[in-house]
């Protein structure tokens, strides 16, 4: 006679059966991309000083800390959480507007977070508390979360191409954009993109090589000062780049350094 099972080993095995079907993308369905011209009901902050980071790292609350890292258009979260255990005391904010895909983003750093909790007596905060995302509208409110010269890496990794020559004005990297980014990236910080599209490839490189507060740093040189991690997730870790390798194709890595000009 087979052993029954004790209501609480049935209670776990339903509270985890439950958390994988919460991160199961089948039930997060989405358009691949979103228009972002159209109105979308957003709530974003007025200023970056009234916005709420300890509501989205409480292990971090009294710190002072607002992130670091952001990845713009974050998709399913894949460079996140690669990134997150690398740079325990680093936040990093995901930033998606598609409402599927930022719930399936949220939902997966909750269950990671319940699933690995801090070592007993541990004073430092658990695994992928220093991960989270905001539902938002990059091309629109990127000074609206991040103070001037507060963020040191930002991340654009495999963006909608917008094909089409008259959807060109809706690509995440353009010369309005850039001096947005240019305002929130610190001196020294590291832009970094990356696309199977060579046109795209193309289009930010020549714009980012135009603007005159970056400057193009190689994959060589990002690796001899310890960003090899960071370089190997953004080739690897999103869902479109693990799509590009199984069909063998090719991707396009261009980053640049926030520099710092002095006025005479």
């Amino acid at each position: 006679m087979p052993k029954r099972k004790r209501a609480g080993d049935a209670s776990a095995a339903a509270a985890e059966a439950h958390k994988q079907q919460q991160n199961d993308k089948r039930h997060y369905r989405q358009r691949a991309h979103a228009n972002p011209f159209s109105d979308h009901a957003l709530v974003y902050p007025a200023a970056p000083a009234q916005f709420d980071w300890e509501a989205h790292y409480p292990a971090f609350a009294g710190s002072g800390k607002t992130p670091e890292f952001a990845d713009v258009g974050c998709g399913f979260g894949g460079l996140l959480i690669a990134l997150a255990p690398l740079f325990p005391d680093t936040l990093m904010l995901g930033m998606e507007i598609r409402v599927q895909v930022s719930q399936y983003v949220h939902d997966r750093i909750v269950a990671l977070r319940s699933t690995n909790p801090p070592e007993p007596g541990s004073t430092t905060p658990g695994p992928y508390q220093n991960v989270s995302i905001v539902r938002a509208n990059s091309m629109k409110f990127m000074p609206n979360y991040f103070p001037k010269h507060s963020l040191s890496a930002l991340f654009f990794l495999f963006p909608d191409p917008h094909f089409k020559a008259r959807k060109h004005k809706a690509r995440i990297i353009s010369p309005t954009l850039l001096a947005e980014y240019a305002y929130i990236l610190r001196p020294g910080g590291i832009v970094y993109t990356i696309t199977d599209v060579r046109d795209l490839h193309d289009w930010m490189r020549t714009h980012l090589e135009q603007f005159p507060l970056f400057e193009p740093v190689s994959e060589q040189q990002l690796r001899d000062e310890g960003k090899g991690p960071i370089v190997d997730a953004v080739y690897t870790s999103t869902e479109e780049g693990k799509k590009v390798e199984r069909n063998k194709g090719d991707k396009w890595l261009a980053c640049f350094r926030r520099i710092e000009v002095t006025r005479d």
